[in-house]
């Protein structure tokens, strides 16, 4: 059976399901990917499916529910495909709004419940913690009611969805807690965060591998994203977009990389995940997917593999980075 416990031993690939969630908003910023198609989003969970796709990513946050509703439903007869979803979010089903943030243990152990009803499993695979920057002492609690429910087979394993090495490294050895999700992608090496899953030996789940689409192949500087999803409302916390277009700085750094990302016959994605497999053995990228289109062009990475040495150190030597600095969110 599928699971989140262990590290691959070849290139593995997971699908991130942020997109498939459609419409949600923090008050009236939309904070999701635009309106989708439940029935073209279910047809590119079956083309993964198809491709040997065994690891879905997804969160109660995603379009408020509905992310969590749809994969249910698309999944429904592959019980032994791994799940994760993500806690940590008081949500509104209804009105699709992002409450607060909640670190309640009594709360959170009721909204496992609803996931599991959303998802049409009595056992979720992982649980993530959602709260990127929630100090260790205050996460304690949550780990801890998340360990009884690893004991009890509710949960198959529990990690957290941070960019905080020290907040990984507080919890590595709890029993059950395998895994990190953090953010990483040719721009974003996560030096920090590379070693510490390494020295922890935790299964790193690669959240915006493709720099929330930079890195995808399908927009250039002439591209403007609608308000009406994530990368035209400005966030605070990503730098890629300024008013709906990608910065002038990291179409520069894509152009820079664009012919060695798609060395030996890969895509500009293929490349930008055969990247991060290069990087380091622990990362198993969840690119997010809306189309079946994308999946096939996604998943043919596989056929591919990991970058060459070589080919690393040619990126790194005509990349501009700048310092990683201490870690922050992303």
């Amino acid at each position: 059976m599928a699971d989140f416990k262990h590290i691959p031993t070849k290139p593995t690939l997971g699908l991130g399901c942020w997109a498939i969630g459609g419409p949600f908003f923090m008050e009236d910023r939309a904070v999701g990917w635009g309106e989708v198609d439940d029935n073209v989003s279910k047809a590119a969970v079956a083309a993964a499916l198809e491709h040997g796709i065994k690891h879905f990513d997804t969160a109660q946050a995603y379009g408020c529910g509905h992310s969590e509703v749809v994969l249910g439903a698309a999944l429904k007869a592959h019980p032994n495909i791994a799940i994760a979803t993500k806690i940590g979010w008081d949500i509104d089903t209804e009105t699709k709004q992002l409450i607060a943030q909640i670190n309640d243990p009594e709360i959170i152990r009721k909204s496992i419940d609803a996931s599991r009803k959303r998802l049409g499993r009595d056992r979720i695979d992982m649980v993530l913690h959602h709260n990127n920057e929630l100090a260790v002492e205050d996460a304690r609690p949550t780990f801890d009611m998340l360990a009884g429910l690893y004991d009890d087979g509710i949960i198959g394993a529990y990690g957290w969805s941070t960019d905080f090495s020290d907040s990984l490294r507080a919890f590595a050895d709890h029993p059950g807690f395998t895994t990190v999700e953090h953010a990483m992608n040719v721009f974003l090496p996560a030096t920090q965060m590379v070693r510490t899953v390494e020295e922890t030996n935790q299964l790193s789940l690669i959240r915006s591998p493709l720099a929330m689409g930079v890195l995808g192949g399908r927009y250039d500087a002439n591209t403007t994203f609608s308000k009406d999803e994530i990368r035209g409302s400005n966030p605070g916390w990503q730098d890629y977009f300024k008013d709906g277009k990608i910065t002038d700085a990291y179409i520069a750094q894509l152009n820079a990389v664009r012919e060695t990302l798609m060395s030996d016959g890969r895509s500009l994605a293929q490349g930008a995940i055969a990247w991060l497999w290069a990087r380091t053995p622990n990362a198993m990228p969840i690119p997010g997917f809306r189309t079946p289109e994308q999946v096939h062009d996604l998943c043919g990475a596989l056929d591919h593999g990991a970058l060459t040495p070589a080919q690393m150190t040619e990126i790194e030597t005509i990349l501009e980075r700048s310092e990683e600095g201490n870690s922050k969110p992303h």
